[in-house]
């Protein structure tokens, strides 16, 4: 696992001292800001920046072996699930504010059974 907690602090660090604007560090995308609305999971830590709100988790996953799942936003039970089905993938957390905009790379870990999945062939139809 690793966890960003420094990355942020030193990002927080640089906001504060005026090195770098409030509008470089809330630059969420429109597409991460409908996925923390849709789809991302509550957490009660407030806003960094504007501490207006409370930050909302998107978990994304990436893997060779998640197909068209690849890219992903996914939830917390989900990845349960995905687990014990895949043999290695990555997952991403990423800290959203929906009010502000900021969002920054919280922690980065790797989930599955540690063995190779076995590829599902699909069977041939009658008529291939």
């Amino acid at each position: 696992m690793v966890d960003y907690t420094l990355a942020r602090r030193a990002t927080l660090a640089s906001v504060l001292s005026g090195r770098i604007t409030v509008t470089d560090v809330c630059d969420a995308h429109p597409y991460l800001l409908r996925a923390a609305k849709f789809h991302g999971e509550s957490t009660d830590t407030r806003c960094p920046i504007c501490r207006k709100t409370r930050l909302t988790h998107v978990t994304y996953v990436y893997g060779d072996e998640l197909g068209q799942y690849e890219g992903r936003v996914k939830q917390g039970r989900e990845l349960d699930e995905m687990a014990a089905e895949y043999g290695e993938f990555k997952v991403y957390v990423v800290e959203v504010c929906q009010s502000c905009g900021w969002n920054h790379l919280a922690s980065s870990y790797v989930l599955g059974t540690g063995e190779p999945s076995v590829r599902r062939r699909r069977r041939a139809r009658a008529g291939d």
